[in-house]
């Protein structure tokens, strides 16, 4: 329900997205079509966020791709590790409305 919402809020926006249901498919759909801009949950199936982060970070072709961490998970523990291995930012879902998660996305695009 929340990627179809942001799905809708970014689309409005004039952005083209693309949404996977699980951490695996995600990997496979950023490496096959490598966009702009990537937004990652912590908690998915198959694969975490932190996981899909790590390997789009140590492959040539997507480690220059910002992410965007987009979760509810607020433990400083996997903030610190998401900035560390190279998120461009970790917001928290609830404490930002799509608005907000698209303004950020389109400053991290310019």
């Amino acid at each position: 329900i929340v990627a179809r919402m942001y799905q809708k809020a970014f689309s409005l926006r004039g952005f083209a997205v693309v949404v996977a249901s699980d951490g695996e498919e995600g990997l496979g759909k950023i490496r096959q079509i490598l966009p702009d801009l990537v937004i990652l949950d912590v908690m998915m199936p198959k694969m975490n966020g932190l996981e899909v982060l790590d390997k789009l970070k140590h492959d040539q072709a997507t480690k220059d791709i910002p992410v965007i961490m987009l979760t509810n998970l607020s433990l400083s523990e996997e903030v610190k590790l998401a900035l560390e291995n190279g998120a461009a930012r970790y917001l928290i879902k609830c404490e930002n409305e799509p608005k907000r998660v698209l303004e950020i996305a389109q400053e991290l695009l310019k």
